[in-house]
């Protein structure tokens, strides 16, 4: 049976260090499931692996796409599974990392036979979104779903357009939806999961975005302004940067509320990713040694 090793935690806790010394280790291959680091131009703000970290091991899925491109949960769960089927032709693991929940389980798990979007529910709900902003949207998922709303990027409004289109088209709330049995992969799959302390792990976070800053996401954020009505860019570190460039706010505030955004983004991944079944937990601080020796206790 091959095995997939799926590296889950928070943001900024070291998942990218773990999954680069593990694949090292193991001699494979490194699939990303962090889906803003497929887009090539937003690098700095996402916490890209430097050219470096990508030269330790090959990675695949980082910077594989434009903000212009067209992409989905869907499509990627389709292009990861073909990925892994020619990583396991050659070896007998894989690693998957990433601090996108939906995707990881799309590959882990298999994505639910969820209806196409409807036109209807689609042009009403992105005329709300034009029209009126986005918390419309967040203040009807919240009242439809609140179980999804809880763990939601409430930033994303794609993910609130379709899980939203899809309570309407179904009756059922977008939570039972995925939560209907999928077809068993021929993989199996190992989850290590990176624990911290909450405090460590804001700590890590507010030092990650001044680094962010000295390396240059002001200007790379600058050079995407034209581009800011992109999905894409509805993201942390973007859309705060954004405001300070329109004039809204001063810069240290941005700074402050990248910071502040990026805590709390980590915190609904922890409600995630407790959720989540088999997830064998490792500490921060010993992490490779802590995997490796799960790891053989599993052979």
């Amino acid at each position: 049976m091959k095995r997939l090793i799926s590296i889950v935690g928070t943001t900024g806790i070291g998942k990218t260090r773990l999954a680069i010394d593990l694949a090292k280790h193991l001699d494979t291959e490194i699939i990303s499931c962090d889906s803003r680091q497929f887009y090539k131009e937003m690098k700095i703000g996402t916490a890209t692996p430097t050219d470096e970290e990508l030269a330790e091991a090959k990675h695949h899925f980082v910077g594989n796409i434009s903000i212009n491109d067209y992409y989905s949960i869907g499509l990627y769960e389709e292009e990861a599974l073909k990925k892994l089927n020619e990583i396991f032709s050659k070896k007998d693991v894989a690693i998957m990392v990433g601090g996108s929940g939906m995707y990881e389980k799309a590959v882990v798990e298999g994505m639910n036979d969820l209806p196409v979007a409807d036109d209807d529910n689609q042009k009403k709900l992105i005329s709300i979104f034009e029209n009126e902003g986005i918390e419309p949207l967040q203040n009807l998922l919240e009242e439809l779903d609140p179980e999804y709303y809880s763990i939601v990027d409430k930033d994303n409004s794609r993910r609130l357009l379709r899980a939203i289109d899809i309570i309407w088209q179904t009756g059922k709330t977008y939570t039972e939806n995925l939560s209907t049995p999928k077809a068993k992969r021929d993989f199996e799959t190992i989850r290590i999961g990176i624990n911290a302390p909450r405090e460590i792990i804001y700590e890590r976070i507010n030092l990650r975005v001044d680094k962010m800053m000295e390396n240059g996401l002001l200007e790379e954020a600058k050079a995407l302004i034209a581009d800011r009505e992109k999905v894409a860019l509805q993201t942390v570190g973007y859309s705060e940067l954004f405001r300070y460039f329109d004039g809204e706010w001063d810069l240290d505030f941005a700074v402050s509320e990248i910071k502040k955004n990026s805590r709390r983004y980590a915190k609904r991944q922890t409600t995630w990713n407790r959720k989540l079944e088999n997830v064998n937990w490792v500490n921060y601080d010993n992490s490779l040694q802590e995997a490796l020796s799960l790891l053989n206790k599993l052979d």
